[in-house]
């Protein structure tokens, strides 16, 4: 297979907020909210300021290699234990996070069943793209791709579900809690059966297949199945998949979550930057006086300070100050931050320099610095992450044959519909010159009745606007009737807009791997990956075709 890119601007999409198009494009106040350009002098810049924060490498290392170790005694799939390679590339990744001259690029997802949608696969091959673009501009220092694993996320709605052939499957378990600690259980094999019976009859599906049987099985917890199968597919990248709900690493900000249990910090630290935010643009998260939930068995709910007491909603747990505080230097693994202190979390404990993020991920980061400043931690550099849009070879020819360019894609659908009614026919299908007309001589005929009796002249402008009024539904029914002349084009029309953009959405937002390695195996992988651009993100249309 052949496949052939054409990259566009993010802004002329229309999908991307002005905030993200003023940030990639460094126009307006979009960079006064963070520290660094996304170039390379920004980057020199950062790798510099880097060394002034310190990162306790030596416990990141080891929650590492003890993940690593489980994931390896774990494994019984012959072809993923056999690939030693990919072990000794990532095995060689964390061990080079004990330099000082070692960072990370990293991106971050929630550990979505089977992936979820392919943007998954994007942010992934995108932060792998720049870690090694790096390497290559500044040799002196190493940089690491990471896979920062969301796994204390508790959306099952949206975790729990990909969707396939058009379809919606939903996770339907009773487990509640954190995601990443959550179990394979019969439910999930049910939607894995369902899975199977796709991916056997693709022509590529047999060894994607193999690996997600043998990451979900039964009594793995998602986060265990979620390591796996990244490993499986990226591990020969280099890629390091750190799972954060860790004990050890948790104890590494504990001085961080006092802070905000004593304090309530983060709330007061983005507020200032929410209302120099709202004055240009869209302010997306809203904090909580505290960012912190409480994690045990399978309780995953909000801390609250009410009066003296620290209370965990909807259950009957409540802690005084002097409780709580004991309580998260004992088991500091009890507790998770929530959207406004992730960041922060993931920062202390990565050396990191970039962070690899879909727009509204940058958009509520960009909200944050004061966040990381209030406790001295770095604050890296904001790299929107690529988007692709595919389509295949019959996909293309029809779209071709229609007289639309690939720009054309993300046109409204009556823009287009009309827009192609408009190119076939020969007749005048806008009435225009005739409503200018009506107006003159509406105006004239007000002009005259005035010289009569000026109560006249409201009563001829509202003829003016009826009149007006019935010439627009006339060339609406023109359009109509043209329309159903050219049924079967604009039928194709909205199939291919249908296909491209499901429901309404962006194709990476909805569609699931599965489709594209199904049909087109491993190359369609390497196509993404080829095509992630570093430092200058795109929209790409990648167009199949056969060789």
């Amino acid at each position: 297979m052949k496949f052939n890119a054409t990259p566009i601007s993010y802004r002329s999409t229309g999908l991307f907020s002005a905030l993200i198009n003023d940030y990639i494009e460094t126009k307006g106040t979009a960079q006064s909210f963070v520290n660094y350009a996304a170039t390379k002098e920004g980057y020199k810049k950062a790798i510099e300021q880097r060394a002034s924060f310190p990162t306790n490498r030596k416990v990141l290392v080891e929650a590492l290699q003890n993940q690593y170790s489980q994931l390896e005694k774990g494994i019984n799939d012959a072809n993923v234990l056999n690939n030693k390679e990919a072990f000794k590339l990532v095995n060689d990744n964390v061990n080079l996070l004990l330099k000082e001259n070692t960072f990370t690029v990293t991106t971050a997802h929630q550990p979505n069943i089977f992936t979820g949608p392919l943007y998954f696969f994007y942010k992934i091959l995108h932060t792998i793209q720049l870690a090694a673009e790096l390497k290559k501009q500044f040799p002196e220092n190493n940089f690491v791709p990471v896979y920062y694993m969301g796994s204390e996320d508790a959306d099952l709605q949206e975790v729990g579900s990909y969707t396939l052939a058009g379809e919606a499957y939903q996770w339907n378990t009773k487990q509640k809690g954190a995601i990443g600690r959550m179990k394979v259980d019969d439910e999930l094999i049910k939607l894995l059966q369902n899975l199977e019976g796709y991916w056997l009859v693709q022509p590529a599906g047999k060894e994607a297949l193999d690996v997600l049987k043998q990451a979900y099985q039964k009594g793995k917890t998602i986060s265990e199945a979620t390591l796996h199968l990244v490993h499986a597919y990226f591990g020969k990248y280099g890629l390091v998949v750190l799972q954060p709900d860790d004990a050890q690493l948790k104890g590494v900000f504990v001085d961080v979550m006092e802070k905000e249990l004593r304090n309530g910090f983060s709330q007061k630290a983005i507020h200032s930057t929410k209302e120099k935010l709202a004055n240009a643009y869209h302010v997306q998260s809203d904090g909580r006086d505290l960012n912190l939930f409480y994690l045990k068995e399978n309780t995953r709910a909000r801390i609250e300070k009410q009066g003296d007491a620290y209370i965990v909603v909807d259950t009957e747990m409540r802690f005084t100050e002097e409780e709580i505080i004991k309580e998260l230097h004992a088991n500091p693994e009890r507790f998770s931050p929530n959207v406004i202190l992730r960041g922060v979390y993931q920062e202390t404990i990565l050396p990191g320099i970039a962070f690899i993020g879909g727009g509204g991920e940058l958009a509520y980061w960009m909200e944050l610095k004061n966040v990381f400043d209030e406790v001295k931690v770095h604050y890296p550099i904001l790299q929107l992450r690529n988007s692709f849009l595919f389509m295949n070879e019959k996909q293309i020819a029809h779209w071709n044959s229609l007289g639309f360019s690939l720009d054309d894609l993300f046109k409204p659908l009556l823009e287009l519909e009309l827009g192609y009614v408009k190119n076939q026919t020969k007749e005048n299908l806008a009435l225009t010159n005739h409503i200018a007309s009506l107006n003159d001589l509406y105006a004239s005929i007000q002009q005259d009745v005035i010289k009569i009796d000026t109560s006249l002249g409201d009563h001829a402008k509202n003829l003016s606007i009826q009149a007006q009024k019935k010439l627009a539904l006339l060339e609406k029914k023109m359009i109509r009737a043209e329309k159903r002349k050219q049924q079967t084009s604009i039928d194709r029309i909205q199939a291919i807009k249908g296909s491209l953009f499901p429901k309404n959405s962006l194709q990476e937002r909805v569609e699931n791997f599965s489709e594209w390695v199904g049909a087109y195996g491993w190359d369609w992988v390497e196509a993404v990956l080829e095509n992630s651009t570093t430092l200058n993100p795109s929209f790409t249309i990648i167009t199949i075709s056969k060789d």
